[in-house]
């Protein structure tokens, strides 16, 4: 694929701008999209993303950018970058005319509120593009900027498409698998953060690995099972939008749910918790839709009930880790 090829981030936090910095040196021409005007000036005066990916250069060659229209009408590859609650309004601001004929591809990893939604339907229906991708995976943002080795997988309905992503985010430090199931890898990538938090709360307890490998074992079969009842290939829960996303999230010093559930687990309050940073945890108000979606689609997930009354009823976790461990004997079964 030729490199002059003009692809546009829409989003400046850690993930937009480590794709950014990823597809820069491979020699494309980037864009980087910021909603807030003033810290798009902070970003091309101190090249470098001090709130989100701190001590990263950005390249000259990256184009820091707060005039949206100008970002998606000039691209022919749309990267959306921005988190699941917020990406409503965004779209709401393009229009559908911007986008034909370009590949949008969401790397976004939540569940909207209210409507339940995945980030692809709501871009799909906002913006009614054909050629639409999801990328996810075990992939923080400062480890792709390290360029430490990393593997995702991108899924479309349509393989040419998917294919077409895979070559231009394909690089030595980034392997990219491809997939024909948008539900399974956008679900995994989304409901991997409400068991994060559980596995952060383990960790602010001070619950060693036993509880956290029982932890991801018992919370992946609640992805399996959500994902399974709502036409998601299970098996793409076993790859790496599934367990590898999940293992990273939970175990990461850079999780920002995992830290959430740490300091809840160590007796912080949620406003205190989010009032104290600017990135977002798109696991907390992801638990309020899987909460929603389990009850729609009739699966137990215990361990996503147990975060949502943490976060959302006050309960004590130490009190939400008991009652998992006292509820009712059972055989083992996904």
């Amino acid at each position: 694929m030729e490199k002059t090829i003009k692809i546009s981030v829409l989003g400046d936090g850690g993930w937009g701008t480590a794709l950014s910095l990823l597809l820069a040196r491979k020699g494309y021409s980037v864009t980087l999209w910021s909603a807030f005007p003033d810290y798009a000036e902070v970003l091309r005066e101190k090249r470098e993303n001090v709130k989100f990916l701190k001590g990263f250069h950005i390249p000259e060659s990256v184009t820091v950018s707060a005039d949206l229209e100008t970002s998606v009408k000039t691209c022919e590859f749309l990267i959306v970058a921005i988190p699941t609650q917020y990406l409503r309004k965004v779209l709401g601001r393009i229009r559908p005319e911007w986008i034909s004929g370009k590949t949008v591809v969401s790397v976004a990893k939540g569940i909207e509120t209210k409507t339940l939604l995945r980030p692809s339907e709501i871009i799909r229906a906002g913006l009614s593009c054909e050629r639409l991708a999801v990328l996810s995976g075990p992939s923080h943002a400062e480890e792709v900027a390290r360029k430490l080795p990393c593997c995702v997988v991108v899924a479309s309905e349509t393989q040419a498409v998917a294919r077409a992503v895979q070559e231009v985010f394909m690089d030595v430090s980034f392997r990219i698998y491809t997939s024909d199931d948008v539900t399974g890898v956008e679900l995994g990538g989304a409901v991997k953060n409400v068991i994060a938090i559980a596995a952060g709360i383990c960790d602010g307890l001070q619950f060693g690995s036993n509880t956290k490998a029982a932890l991801l074992a018992r919370g992946l079969s609640e992805i399996v099972r959500l994902g399974s009842r709502m036409g998601a290939n299970p098996n793409t829960f076993f790859g790496l939008s599934g367990l590898g996303d999940l293992v990273t999230t939970c175990i990461s010093e850079f999780g920002r749910n995992r830290r959430v559930g740490e300091l809840l687990g160590q007796g912080r309050k949620l406003p205190e918790i989010l009032s104290g940073t600017e990135m977002v945890a798109e696991g907390v108000e992801t638990t309020r839709s899987v909460r929603d979606l389990a009850g729609r689609h009739g699966v137990e997930m215990p361990i996503s009930n147990e975060v949502h009354k943490v976060l959302f009823e006050e309960k004590d976790p130490r009190r939400a880790v008991e009652d998992l461990m006292l509820r009712e004997p059972k055989m083992e079964v996904a």
